[in-house]
């Protein structure tokens, strides 16, 4: 069992319990195995997480709070570009928070802090609580449906990617799929291609729809 050298608090073991999941998935994280990371016993550790929807809820609130918010009197624009792009990065780093997010019913203090930021730039740039909401939507099933599927791509750089290519251009019919191969042999395995690029020009997409929309109101 590890020495224990700081004082149990509850920040301290949500923060174990990150890099648990982190190193080996959320559905290793348990109170015995915190517990023997943290050199105490587990029913210690009941002192600062009442239960395991506990737990999870704190978890998720720890890594929301790593999402950089909007500034005050911030372009619109720019916060929700910001944000985005740290909701990716925060996703990459903690896999299993996409999830374990989406199945909370108990926001803490961090997740309701980065809500109300997020609504409120966009209310100061100018959007109805309607398209506000709205643009929420919107930009959060981007973030996550993008994040998601980085997480599942079957490759994680180009050496892999032209690999794969080639396993499944060697299976297709020759000629059978001329506009796939085009994308593939014109696209995707050019020099410089990677797929984590395409998230910022889907996102300056939705950014441009979004502020047309803006316009018309």
């Amino acid at each position: 069992m590890a020495t224990r050298t700081k004082p149990l608090s509850r920040e301290r073991v949500l923060r174990e319990a990150v890099s648990l999941a982190d190193k080996h998935g959320i559905e290793k994280v348990s109170m015995r195995k915190l517990g023997g990371n943290l050199g105490v016993e587990a029913m210690s550790l009941y002192n600062h997480i009442a239960n395991k929807d506990d737990l999870l809820d704190g978890l998720v609130d720890i890594v929301i709070a790593e999402i950089e918010l909007p500034v005050t009197g911030e372009d619109w624009r720019e916060g929700m570009r910001r944000r985005a792009c740290s909701a990716r990065e925060m996703f990459l780093r903690h896999p299993w928070a996409l999830v374990v997010m989406e199945s909370r019913k108990n926001p803490g203090l961090a997740a309701m802090r980065y809500y109300d930021a997020v609504i409120g730039c966009l209310r100061k740039g100018g959007f109805s609580i309607a398209l506000a909401a709205h643009a929420f939507a919107a930009l959060d099933s981007y973030i996550y449906g993008f994040a998601l599927q980085e997480m599942k791509l079957p490759f994680k750089n180009s050496a892999e990617l032209d690999e794969l290519a080639g396993s499944i251009m060697q299976q297709m019919p020759e000629g059978a799929f001329p506009h796939f191969t085009e994308m593939i042999t014109g696209h995707a395995l050019k020099p410089g291609y990677a797929f984590a690029n395409e998230f910022e020009w889907g996102l300056e997409l939705l950014l441009d729809g979004l502020a047309r929309k803006l316009e018309r109101t």
